[in-house]
């Protein structure tokens, strides 16, 4: 238990964000995404949060480390929040990511060599200034 918790006077924003190794709107964002419950708030109106906030906080980001979306970690938040090991849906979940890795990492690969045939069509040296109104030089024997 943190020293603050134990004081009762509950962690700000910041300090469970830091502890996740996340900025203190990404905490707010999770809030309204419902990946995090709504936290308590002081009579002045400032979220206070707890160790289980961190947890939560920490099971996010281990989540998206391993490449999942937000809705699948959601979903297995909902499946651990009911006392239910999520290691069955996990299991689904992670053993897909490979495949779309590869999918990801093609078209990464297909859009990289489009790219270098872009690089190598421009020119060198002595780049003409562009055509007015166009991005792009004007190309030889061009208007005869």
């Amino acid at each position: 238990m943190s020293q603050s918790i134990a004081t009762g006077r509950g962690l700000r924003v910041a300090e469970p964000a830091a502890a996740a190794g996340v900025s203190a709107d990404t905490v707010r964002y999770y809030e309204r995404a419902g990946l995090i419950s709504a936290p308590h708030r002081t009579a002045a109106g400032y979220r206070t949060y707890d160790d289980t906030d961190i947890d939560r906080l920490k099971f996010i980001q281990g989540g998206q480390r391993l490449g999942l979306r937000l809705r699948e970690i959601r979903d297995l938040l909902a499946i651990r929040d009911i006392g239910t090991c999520p290691c069955e849906p996990a299991d689904q979940l992670l053993r897909r990511r490979p495949a779309e890795l590869d999918e990801e990492m093609a078209r990464l690969a297909a859009l990289r060599a489009e790219l270098a045939v872009m690089v190598d069509a421009l020119p060198s040296e002595n780049c003409p200034d562009p055509l007015p109104g166009t991005w792009r030089p004007p190309i030889p024997d061009e208007g005869r």
